[in-house]
């Protein structure tokens, strides 16, 4: 239906041109040039995804009747799983701190590096969208030799001889001299303002982008820490567990050859130490592989060793009001900061295409010397002003406008989408916090109850009252106790770091962390 009212208004346009003898002047005209109307610069349909990775935390339940109930871990994807390695690479083990892992992240880490390049190529179109509202000036010098055959043109003359002179048709060779500075400047163009002010506000969307691409890295890194670090601490418990198994089966032997007990029991104490043995050597494998993927995190040398300085801890402290805590996230999280600037940016696009209505004048001109040659010029000049009023465009501008305001209404619901996503973040965050809290004070008392009982099953085995099947028993729920404590302690740091993220200042919360260590 539009497409028709669009034809019969072109069709009564035709008409009233010919009736005007419009034909006649643009023929008139047809050596002259305007400058071509502005066009409103098209806006990517979605703003969100401007990160080329993704870091995420996950907290799941633990299947089984023990006393730990949640798991926690780290996913990271895409750019923010490598690293640009730094030129400066010394060897030896480097003992890592969190703020130094994370300091080096942020310094090496490929997102914030995409991140970074994304926003200089956004500046760069803001340089460019300005340009065309900014006076353009250049300067020409040329030396010019020509020789024209007329015969080529269809020029034929015939003089009679009696007059004593002809036409030649052959021109020249002539030449003359040329240098000249010409400048061009817009006055007015409502679309290539808008255009530049819409840049302005999606590179301020890239810079924060970038910004949010920095939270994401602690978030990586500073997960990833705290995994490494937890599994060394289940490596250091399961050595004193695989110590534990040889001393019982010491004890078993010796009281095997004293005839005060079953061969059965040195059976199964020397199963239980080849079973701790080999449960180490699985965790000891998980532990390099751990540090191989935080130094590809961080741009070190995938080889080096590292050691990680700081112990998993937990601060007793209550926790933040949830609506509080929204309300901060609100207004800091960069991402959705970014969105906000994405949906001004599109306001303004819509603007720019409703003005491709308006007129836009310009002015333009040259100065300059022209002459035979260097030596004998004559100076020249022009100046030249337009106004450009846009009368039929064929639809053009409509569909510009419908295009800018699909874009607008898209940003709009993504950025409320997003402030949604905010509060989830946050709330999930919170519950994970408190999960784990509740989880940490479950796992100490659970492990100085399995301690106390592999302290009573070890002294009634030496006292001959009991087999060793009390005590691996005892001591298989030491091992289970102390991987619950380590599981509930990086949990809660985690939920902490996650909350960190999720009011967007986790990079702000790390360096306090770091200023207070060092007073």
């Amino acid at each position: 239906m539009y497409e028709l009212r669009l034809m019969r208004r072109a069709a009564v346009f035709s008409f009233v041109l010919l009736s005007c003898g419009g034909l006649r002047a643009l023929a008139q005209t047809a050596g002259s040039s305007a400058a071509p109307s502005s066009r409103a610069t098209p806006l990517p349909m979605s703003a969100e995804s401007g990160q080329s990775g993704a870091v995420s935390t996950q907290q799941t339940p633990v299947a089984g009747s023990g006393p730990a109930t949640i798991n926690s871990s780290i996913q990271v994807g895409g750019d923010f799983a490598g690293s640009v390695p730094g030129k400066d690479q010394s060897t030896g083990p480097l003992t890592l701190t969190l703020a130094g892992a994370v300091k080096l992240g942020l310094q090496a880490n490929l997102g914030p590096i995409t991140a970074d390049n994304a926003s200089r190529a956004a500046r760069a179109e803001r340089i460019e969208a300005l340009s065309n509202l900014l006076p353009n000036i250049w300067a020409n010098a040329s030396e010019t030799i020509s020789q024209v055959s007329l015969a080529a043109y269809g020029f034929q003359f015939h003089v009679p001889a009696s007059l004593g002179f002809s036409i030649p048709s052959v021109v020249g060779p002539f030449e003359y001299s040329s240098l000249q500075g010409s400048l061009s400047q817009t006055i007015y163009d409502g679309v290539a303002r808008r255009n530049w002010r819409a840049t302005q506000e999606t590179e301020k969307a890239s810079q924060l982008s970038a910004k949010d691409a920095r939270e994401l890295v602690v978030l990586a890194v500073g997960g990833s820490y705290l995994q490494t670090v937890a599994t060394a601490a289940r490596v250091g418990s399961q050595r004193a567990q695989v110590a534990n198994a040889e001393a019982i089966n010491r004890q078993a032997q010796v009281r095997k050859e004293a005839g005060t007990n079953a061969r059965i029991d040195v059976t199964r104490s020397a199963v239980e130490l080849q079973t701790e043995q080999q449960r180490l050597s699985t965790l000891e494998a998980e532990l390099r592989k751990e540090k191989i993927a935080l130094a590809r995190l961080i741009g070190l040398p995938q080889d080096r060793e590292l050691i990680l300085a700081e112990p998993l801890a937990v601060q007793a402290g209550s926790l933040p009001d949830a609506n509080q805590t929204i309300q901060v996230a609100w207004q800091r999280r960069a991402d959705l900061k970014a969105l906000e600037a994405s949906v001004r940016a599109a306001e303004i696009a819509v603007s720019a295409a409703r003005a491709e209505y308006l007129p836009s004048a310009s002015v333009s001109g040259n100065y300059g010397v022209i002459g035979p040659n260097p030596s004998t010029t004559h100076g020249v000049f022009s100046v030249t002003g337009s106004v450009n009023v846009p009368i039929w465009q064929g639809g053009r501008v409509k569909g510009d406008i419908l295009q800018a305001e699909a874009t607008l209404d898209q940003r709009r619901a993504e950025l409320a989408n997003e402030r949604g996503k905010v509060e989830q973040d946050v709330r999930t965050a919170l519950i994970e916090m408190e999960a784990a809290q509740g989880q940490v004070r479950l796992a100490e008392s659970s492990r100085d109850l399995a301690n106390e009982t592999l302290a009573q099953a070890r002294d009634r085995f030496g006292a001959g009252v009991a087999t060793t099947l009390e005590v691996v028993q005892a001591q298989q729920q030491v091992a289970s106790a102390e991987s619950d404590s380590i599981s509930s302690l990086f949990s809660y740091q985690l939920a902490k770091l996650s909350l960190a993220r999720a009011m967007g200042e986790a990079e702000e919360s790390l360096t306090n962390q770091q200023s207070e260590g060092h007073k």
